[in-house]
């Protein structure tokens, strides 16, 4: 009985890194199948054709998109990845990338019943979501003016022979499993980041920097990054801090988690330009803090 002398911890740890896996793994499958179809169905004249010229327009139309998908962080990146790469400009993609874990009904929903049924945190996360989005979309559509995807050529690829539908859905699948081992790979690293840094720095460290709406703002926000939770579950963690934390506070947890932790961190890494994630991940973090604090001076 070797296994009795594992000690505690590792076996926490491991505990941890399998329930992210399995929390996570049903959305990177919808992701990458939808990352297909998108691949094999959408043209880059229909993406023309819908997306306005105009930046705000982009915006908010990518915004509106966000509400439509039931998705977590995990699995909408292959998604902004093939839209980008099918010529969705890079801000548009980054302001559904960054409301679509949040603003989805299933995610409000979820937010709804963790808060006691009240509707105040929800309308206070999606509001948050939206207006970090929208300023951190448009900063970026006059930062980056090229391509922000790595790999260039194996993200713009498109065949130009005709094919059956049913040739097309065989092509679905085949990219969707090429994609899900693409992404699975940083999901797997990220989530034993995330398990390892949970069971070796413990939440007592994170709460006891401070309680003042300056460091609690930034102590949540770190521990969203550090649990690097599922969109659709933050909510019910969050509720339980509802007695040690400021509302304000607990509006950045939710929001800044989902568009920043360390699995996406590192399935974006794996998509786009390093200089563009290192900018993305700081214009959000900014965004984020600025709007907790702004929040609690008016809340």
């Amino acid at each position: 009985m070797e296994f009795l002398h594992i000690p505690k911890a590792f076996l926490q740890m491991n505990t941890i890194f399998i329930s992210i896996l399995i929390e996570a793994l049903p959305f990177i499958l919808i992701g990458v199948f939808v990352s297909g179809i998108i691949q094999m169905f959408i043209t880059e004249d229909m993406v023309a054709r819908f997306m306005p010229k105009n930046r705000v327009l982009s915006i908010l139309m990518a915004l509106i998109l966000g509400l439509l998908f039931p998705g977590c962080e995990c699995g909408i990146v292959p998604i902004v990845r093939r839209l980008i790469g099918k010529g969705v400009p890079a801000h548009a993609g980054v302001a559904f990338m960054l409301t679509g874990p949040i603003v989805n009904p299933v995610v409000l929903f979820a937010t709804y019943v963790a808060f006691g049924n009240s509707w105040k945190m929800v309308w206070l996360r999606a509001g948050t979501a939206f207006i970090v989005a929208f300023v951190v979309a448009l900063i970026v559509s006059f930062l980056f003016k090229g391509s922000i995807l790595k790999n260039e050529s194996q993200h713009s690829h498109s065949s130009s022979v005709q094919k059956t539908v049913k040739q097309k859905l065989w092509d679905v699948c085949e990219h969707a499993v090429q994609e899900f081992f693409s992404m699975g790979k940083y999901l797997i690293i990220g989530a034993l980041i995330a398990a390892s840094v949970q069971t070796f720095v413990k939440t007592s460290v994170l709460l006891s920097v401070g309680q003042g709406p300056f460091a609690s703002a930034g102590v949540m926000m770190g521990l969203a990054f550090i649990l690097s939770l599922c969109s659709e579950a933050d909510a019910f963690i969050a509720s339980s801090f509802q007695s040690t934390f400021a509302v304000s506070s607990l509006v950045a947890f939710l929001v800044f988690g989902p568009m920043v932790d360390i699995k996406n961190t590192l399935m974006m890494l794996g998509s786009f330009k390093t200089k563009f994630v290192v900018v993305l991940i700081a214009l959000i973090a900014v965004t984020v803090y600025l709007s907790s604090v702004v929040l609690h001076f008016v809340g």
